[in-house]
């Protein structure tokens, strides 16, 4: 309003103000252009609706696309708030403490560009972090340190990026009290795949778990936006940079190790087991063996504190289906039992087990049950050994280690596996792992709060597959064809010392052939 008011029209448009977030925003908020400067904000429908669900909920959680203004609107909301009531403390968190000094920076500019009669509380504090008004009322920027605003009771409590912030769980755990008695709390992201605080957050809110209201703000929510504008904007991105920046899709939007792509292509052959067996019937098969094959089971070891489980895949070797499946927390013994148990069942598959310090203990116990198939190799090298050939050499070790140095390779030949399609996957188990195992500061790990156990089995299996068993399969074929090439050669060689008979060397081959026939254990494989 330019035109001079009078005192009764201020106090109405003060009162007006008061009561209407809306109507405010609109009518004296003022927000900064990159081309034009300073201009009067006009809102959107759906930036509207989103103040009014602000003063309906208590807790609200937005996923939203880029470049809709959200964070701005939600900084007028915030301006509204500490100029109209007295005493209100609102915090905003944020990835970075830039990102929430920004938010609380654009509060300020709208603060300061109010006309002078309607701006009847003024700046006592006004520094880079936070604003405090002469009513009582504060604005501060936090980072997401362990101790964000846990001494203070809060009005209302404003996460930004939630998504994007690590360790956001633990961090609400410690926020929730500051705002459990009356205050508010609005949580704003794009999405970054499934698994965070932010994720089930939104869902718990969709399914009624939760206290949050959602509001789903995609790409199209803004009404001069369409799909020729859609096509030119995304031209050069990715899927997963689509999903994340404009889509709202959480399944395709995040770091994960497997390309999104790959894990609903799974997740569309996950079947129900045929059998879910065992005293805890967490051993789940989808088929039984088969006399004309041969299989590999593979087995992660629990740490034994509690927090991981235990798990093995039985892999069809020729197809590299995963046919049975273990995940659970038994005793070290009683999972060597199961482990022995299944691998006799599967005509003596080859045992490989991750032999981390409770890994060795299961090794010991299958050692003790005479399990004939165990998976050894070369201390450094990882060469696959034979079992017969392991005994009492010093220089080889039952079982797969996991380092720093094998544990890239093992994780780039799953993903190699399922990108290209070798691998089947029935287990939903496994599936839902893929949802969050990711990639964290370059190194491909679970998601904080979630396992990776049946993930780093598989690797394992994937690599021993493709590695040991290949590598010796190729060794031992060459031997055998190099004893038959000697065999069936016409060639005779005359060895004989002076007055000695001549030997035929087809004879002698045929007879060395015999003793290997005898004694084939010596190239088994």
């Amino acid at each position: 309003m330019t035109y001079k008011l009078t005192k009764e029209k201020i106090v109405k448009e003060i009162v007006k103000s008061g009561k209407n977030p809306v109507y405010f925003i609109n009518t004296y908020a003022k927000i900064p252009h990159p081309g034009k400067g300073l201009i009067p904000f006009k809102t959107y429908d759906f930036q509207d609706e989103l103040v009014d669900n602000l003063a309906l909920h208590r807790f609200i959680v937005v996923l939203k696309a880029r470049q809709l203004g959200i964070s701005t609107i939600t900084a007028a909301y915030v301006a509204w708030l500490v100029l109209f009531h007295r005493d209100k403390n609102v915090l905003i968190v944020a990835t970075k403490l830039s990102t929430a000094a920004n938010l609380v920076r654009k509060v300020k500019i709208i603060l300061k560009n109010l006309p002078e009669w309607i701006r009847i509380a003024n700046f006592e504090v006004d520094n880079k972090n936070s604003i405090e008004l002469n009513n009582g009322s504060q604005v501060k920027a936090s980072s997401t340190s362990g101790d964000a605003g846990r001494s203070e009771a809060l009005s209302l409590l404003v996460i930004d990026e939630a998504a994007h912030i690590d360790g956001l769980d633990e961090l609400w755990t410690g926020l929730y009290p500051t705002i459990s008695t009356g205050g508010r709390c609005i949580a704003i992201s794009t999405p970054r795949g499934v698994g965070d605080w932010f994720h089930e957050t939104y869902v718990g809110a969709e399914s009624g778990d939760n206290e949050f209201f959602p509001v789903s703000l995609p790409w199209d929510a803004h009404p001069d936006r369409d799909p020729s504008w859609f096509e030119i904007e995304t031209k050069n991105m990715s899927k997963r940079q689509i999903a994340q920046e404009y889509e709202c899709n959480f399944n395709t939007s995040g770091d994960t190790v497997v390309h999104p792509d790959d894990i609903m292509r799974i997740k569309g052959m996950i079947k129900e087991p045929v059998y879910r067996v065992g005293f805890d019937r967490n051993t789940w098969i989808w088929e039984g063996p088969n006399d004309e094959n041969k299989y590999l089971l593979v087995a992660d070891v629990a740490r034994g504190d509690g927090a991981d489980s235990s798990t093995f895949h039985v892999f069809k070797l020729e197809t590299m289906e995963i046919i049975c499946e273990y995940k659970g927390k038994p005793s070290p013994d009683v999972f060597a039992e199961i482990i022995n148990t299944t691998g006799l069942q599967y005509n003596t598959a080859m045992v490989v087990i991750e032999n981390n310090s409770v890994g060795y203990h299961v090794l010991d116990k299958l050692k003790d049950k005479a399990y004939p198939n165990v998976y050894h190799s070369k201390k450094g090298t990882h060469q696959y050994v034979e079992q017969y050939a392991a005994e009492g050499n010093s220089s080889v070790v039952p079982g797969f280690t996991t380092s720093q140095k094998t544990r890239p390779l093992i994780i780039a030949k799953f993903e190699e596996f399922i990108r290209n399609k070798v691998l089947t996957i029935y287990s939903k188990r496994l599936a839902n792992e893929l949802d969050t195992f990711i990639w964290k500061n370059g190194r491909p790990e679970a998601q904080r709060s979630y396992n990776d156990d049946l993930v780093m089995a598989c690797a394992i299996g994937c690599w021993v597959r493709d590695t040991a068993i290949i590598e010796n399969k190729r060794d031992i074929e060459y031997k055998k064809a190099f004893l038959n090439a000697m065999i069936t050669t016409t060639t005779t060689l005359d060895t004989r010392a002076p007055g000695q008979a001549k030997p035929n060397m087809r004879d002698r081959m045929f007879d060395e052939h015999k003793k290997m026939k005898e004694f084939a254990w010596i190239f088994k494989g």
